[in-house]
């Protein structure tokens, strides 16, 4: 029997407004937009600091579902491609049991005529995990009823490779700090060459993020990466879809 979560059927509105930005996560071997990921934003485009600042752990599960929602539902009226996927930010220490506090995402999902198949929830390594089982079941669960996970700032958090070999997501996301200026260093190269062939051994998608530059783009293309975002494509769109650039720059060749 599913446990009850404790934010289930409280309506309790947050004391607070937001709203979402897109930032496009761009495939440069087909040439095109993989996906976008939402972010949070304040009412009039504020950082997402200045919403996230304002919750407080009691509020932790009705932001998560909110914010889940919200991206769904705008999404679904942006969109206008069937394949691309949606890349929703969550808080594992907000979800009480996967199936059950999956459902108001499901049901936005329905109104919005979004392809459930097409979400992507992505949990970040930066902040310690109280409960890694729990976390290891939430990512089983998700991959069970066909959602994509994603490990986000991969290689600046706690747990690094063997929270990696315990949770076994679809996608993970290599921290932009280990990438930023990758062309001007020689052991960053070794260690992201590396990664690439870990996850390409274990069929994990590897995704460049934070990049800002084309020498970075044509090193870690040459490491075999192929899905990128950041600056050097578009800065997130408020409540918008970016325009996407140099997407027709990319020398091909460089693949492995």
């Amino acid at each position: 029997m599913a446990m009850a979560c404790k934010g289930c059927g409280d309506g309790t509105e947050l004391p607070f407004k937001f709203k979402m930005a897109f930032q496009p996560i761009v495939d440069v071997a087909e040439h095109r937009v993989w996906g976008y990921e939402a972010l949070v934003r304040g009412p009039e485009g504020e950082s997402a600091h200045s919403v996230l600042s304002q919750l407080t752990d009691e509020q932790l599960y009705r932001f998560d579902q909110d914010a889940r929602v919200m991206a769904i539902e705008t999404a679904g009226q942006l969109f206008d491609d069937p394949h691309a996927r949606l890349s929703i930010n969550f808080m594992p220490n907000a979800v009480y049991e996967p199936r059950a506090c999956i459902q108001k995402s499901l049901q936005a999902a329905s109104r919005a005529r979004f392809p459930a198949s097409n979400l992507m929830f992505e949990f970040t390594e930066n902040e310690r995990m109280s409960d890694p089982k729990h976390v290891e079941n939430i990512i089983r669960t998700y991959k069970a009823l066909g959602f994509w996970t994603a490990l986000d700032d991969f290689g600046a958090g706690y747990a690094g490779l063997s929270l990696l070999a315990r949770l076994q997501p679809n996608l993970i996301k290599i921290d932009m700090e280990l990438l930023r200026d990758i062309h001007l260093s020689q052991p960053k190269q070794v260690i992201v060459s590396a990664l690439a062939g870990i996850a390409r051994e274990l069929d994990i998608t590897l995704l460049a993020e934070g990049v800002e530059s084309e020498a970075e783009l044509t090193t870690l293309r040459a490491a075999g990466i192929r899905l990128f975002q950041g600056y050097y494509f578009a800065k997130p769109g408020f409540m918008s879809l970016p325009a996407v650039r140099g997407l027709g720059k990319i020398d091909l060749s460089l693949a492995l």
